[in-house]
């Protein structure tokens, strides 16, 4: 049952809150012991939060994911973790949590406790709605980042946060496109499918991996960008910001029979190369300066 628990908190999906460290590494604090140390107690927190909202949402899912060729195998899908257990975990984990979050820091855990709150609406009622549940993904992300900020007591700035934005966007965009092509009967397994046609989301998903990439070249070319890190070479990272969003749209669009297009493309070795490079260049770029 332990087994089953911890599978269905999900782990894999826990890189998603890498975005929690991201104002960490811009705000040049990545070899700060003190601001390290609160940003992983951070990333750590909010890898629990989710945690819970993923056992929340299995047990709300429950009917739908028995229709799902993949989704049926989850624990409590296919019993193999009882839903009072389940219950019984979120009732004692999320106090621990939250008591946590305040520990750290007031903003911190405020910004920890809305995300869980959103994300009961999410799971009860906004996921259901086309269009608004990708806008709460996206918000989920925001989130994250603003949580990061927090928890070493930096402000966020607004580009960090629009680039966040968008692309968390396009990430939830592609997801709905790779639901809808999967199945036949998509809207059965995830009613605010039924809002969405799949025309309509590859437009939408050029239309914001667009908006993403011109808007984080234009961060790097800002005055405020070039003054805060003292160099105007960060535009040099933008084609492999280029190169992820393509690779991402690929993956979302033709690779049918995966559970999740944001899994299948951490198992893909060009994103991962992709990603990996960028990393160490924009590194070496804010870090060398």
């Amino acid at each position: 049952m332990l087994v089953a628990l911890i599978k269905t908190l999900r782990p894999r999906q826990w890189v998603k809150n890498s975005f929690v460290g991201v104002p960490l590494f811009f705000a040049l604090r990545l070899f700060d012991v003190v601001a390290l140390s609160r940003s992983a107690a951070a990333i750590a927190l909010f890898c629990l939060i989710s945690g819970c909202v993923y056992v929340l949402n299995d047990i709300v899912d429950a009917p739908q994911d028995r229709l799902h060729l993949q989704k049926r195998h989850r624990p409590i899908a296919s019993g193999a973790l009882p839903v009072g257990v389940a219950k019984t975990f979120l009732v004692v984990a999320v106090p621990l949590v939250i008591a946590g979050a305040v520990l750290l820091s007031p903003r911190y855990a405020a910004v920890l406790g809305g995300y869980f709150v959103l994300n009961i609406a999410y799971s009860f009622r906004l996921k259901r709605v086309a269009y608004l549940d990708v806008l709460c993904i996206a918000t989920f992300f925001i989130m994250r980042v603003l949580a990061g900020a927090f928890a070493i007591d930096v402000e966020p700035s607004h580009w960090l946060l629009a680039c966040t934005f968008l692309l968390a966007t396009f990430l939830g965009f592609g997801k709905r496109a790779h639901e809808l092509a999967a199945s036949v009967d998509a809207d059965k397994q995830r009613a605010a499918l039924r809002g969405y046609d799949l025309a309509s989301l590859r437009v939408l998903l050029h239309v914001v991996a667009a908006l993403a990439v011109i808007t984080y070249a234009l961060y790097t070319r800002s005055e405020h960008t070039i003054a805060t890190f003292g160099t105007d070479r960060l535009i040099w990272t933008v084609p492999f910001g280029v190169i992820g969003i393509l690779r991402f749209s690929h993956l979302a669009t033709t690779r049918h029979d995966a559970e999740s297009p944001t899994e299948e493309m951490l198992r893909d070795p060009l994103f991962m190369a992709n990603f990996l490079v960028y990393l160490a260049v924009t590194g070496a770029i804010l870090y060398w300066s």
